[in-house]
């Protein structure tokens, strides 16, 4: 026997043991992935809590934070704050708008932030909030209640 063939014959002596030792995968599957519950959006009327932070200037821009919780029954699909800032003659001089893109479930809380440009005479601020199928009826609290 050569050696060539004498080295062969050995390693796959020696190979098949430790071959032999090793164990077979085991598939192991996972659970499904929990759906998704759909809740449909309201159409009209809907309310929301809102706790709203001091307004900050940050460089060029006055910033303000809001909490918004959704109190309806369904979800609000888009969102839509209006920030408009009047000086001392209720004149508006400052304004911005946000959009919350997807749907807001009943009890979530979701933040804004609107960043309006900072004018000279800026004095007070108001918001308006509407959503893709009506109305927004909006509640200042302090803080959101546990419901």
């Amino acid at each position: 026997m050569n050696r060539t063939a004498l080295a062969l014959l050995c390693s796959l002596a020696l190979a098949s043991p430790v071959f032999a030792q090793a164990k077979p995968a085991t598939p192991q599957t996972q659970p499904p992935p929990a759906k998704a519950k759909w809740v449909a959006p309201v159409k009209g009327l809907v309310t929301i809590d809102v706790v709203r932070t001091p307004p900050k200037k940050v460089g060029n821009d006055m910033v303000t934070v809001l909490k918004v919780k959704n109190t309806s029954d369904g979800a609000i699909a888009l969102l839509r704050v209006d920030e408009y800032w009047y000086n001392d003659k209720r004149e508006m001089v400052s304004a911005d708008t946000e959009r919350v893109k997807k749907p807001i479930m009943p009890g979530e809380i979701v933040e804004i932030t609107t960043k309006s440009p900072v004018k000279p005479g800026l004095y007070q601020n108001t918001y308006n909030f509407s959503h893709a199928n009506g109305q927004v009826k909006a509640t200042v609290v302090k803080k959101f209640s546990d419901k």
